[in-house]
């Protein structure tokens, strides 16, 4: 899989992010790249990280932020792969902070768009969220806006020579917006912390995560939605497996928040193909290559939607505890 970046310049938006720092580390542990760049607005994430590649010569660091069009385009010269992780993505402070959230996830995604054509970029694979499918929130409604500028932006390339793509997945496991961390924190007070007992979360890690990025790398024909098929888990049975014996405090939905997260959605699913380990949803409105041969691999799928609370593969208690033993938090 990492086959597809030898040689090429590789530069993450939001690179100093838990994503971004996962997907640098297998870059330069398992891929023979040429360069890769971390592209972000944070300087002492950014210091910090560097603290850990003091003699990894391949890695350069970029600070900037992705309103800034002029800044992109100085970040993106020479560079043949562009990963976009850069986005403004909790939910209540999206509610609250609706013009900052719009700057950065729609005008954002733009000027990646733009900068990417202009600078000659070979593919970018944006990363997308559960959120974006059927919005309940103003951060949803942002990143499905991002899914179509990416999209049509396979149009808006007039030479066709950069290909856009996205990548669309929910929360990772233990990252800042999972609520394992908060569980693990929780548990020694005897009491958790529950929205609703009927919640349901997909769970992805972040190797599952990094790896759809490069499956995406590898076979984006353009204009394609990647949607690996990952199990699901209720929330409160997280809580349990976790923090067995404690209380559950149920505290309430937040503003903008989901009982259920969706990944394809019916009217999507309409022109998405089915393959064994992912759902990839094809544009209706762009031109692409209809006789691609990956198209043989798969079929059209007869899912209706994939979202968690339907989901056929349940992550079982053994399983969650298993990956929090292997990552540090057992």
């Amino acid at each position: 899989m990492f086959d597809f970046c030898r040689g090429k310049s590789v530069l993450i938006t939001g690179g100093t992010g838990s994503f971004g720092k996962h997907f640098v580390e297998q870059l330069l542990g398992k891929s023979e790249v040429s360069r890769v760049v971390v592209y972000s607005r944070d300087e002492m994430k950014q210091w910090e990280m560097a603290r850990n590649y003091e003699t990894e010569s391949r890695l350069r660091f970029f600070l900037g932020d992705v309103r800034d069009k002029e800044r992109l385009l100085r970040a993106f010269d020479g560079i043949d792969i562009v990963i976009h992780a850069a986005a403004s993505k909790i939910v209540p402070l999206a509610e609250y902070n609706p013009f900052e959230c719009i700057k950065t996830n729609i005008v954002g995604a733009m000027n990646v768009v733009d900068a990417a054509i202009d600078r000659g970029v070979h593919r970018v694979i944006a990363l997308s969220t559960d959120k974006a499918c059927n919005p309940a929130n103003l951060y949803g409604a942002t990143k499905l806006a991002s899914d179509k500028i990416f999209v049509a932006a396979n149009s808006y390339s007039a030479s066709g020579r950069t290909k856009f793509s996205v990548v669309r997945y929910g929360n990772v496991m233990g990252s800042r917006g999972s609520v394992i961390p908060l569980f693990f924190d929780q548990k020694n007070t005897g009491v958790v912390t529950i929205t609703d007992e009927r919640m349901t979360r997909f769970m992805i890690t972040l190797d599952e995560a990094a790896e759809s990025v490069l499956f995406a790398m590898a076979n984006s024909i353009g204009g394609d939605i990647f949607i690996r098929k990952v199990p699901s888990m209720r929330v409160v049975d997280v809580a349990k497996a976790i923090a067995p014996g404690c209380r559950h405090d149920l505290i309430g939905i937040r503003p903008g928040e989901k009982l259920h997260e969706a990944l394809l959605m019916p009217e999507e699913a309409q022109c998405a193909h089915e393959y064994e380990n992912y759902f990839i949803v094809y544009p209706q409105s762009v031109p692409w290559d209809k006789n691609h041969s990956r198209l043989q691999l798969g079929k059209p799928t007869k899912a209706s939607c994939f979202d968690s609370s339907s989901c056929e593969e349940v992550m079982t208690t053994s399983q969650l505890l298993m990956w929090a033993r292997d990552n540090g938090y057992a």
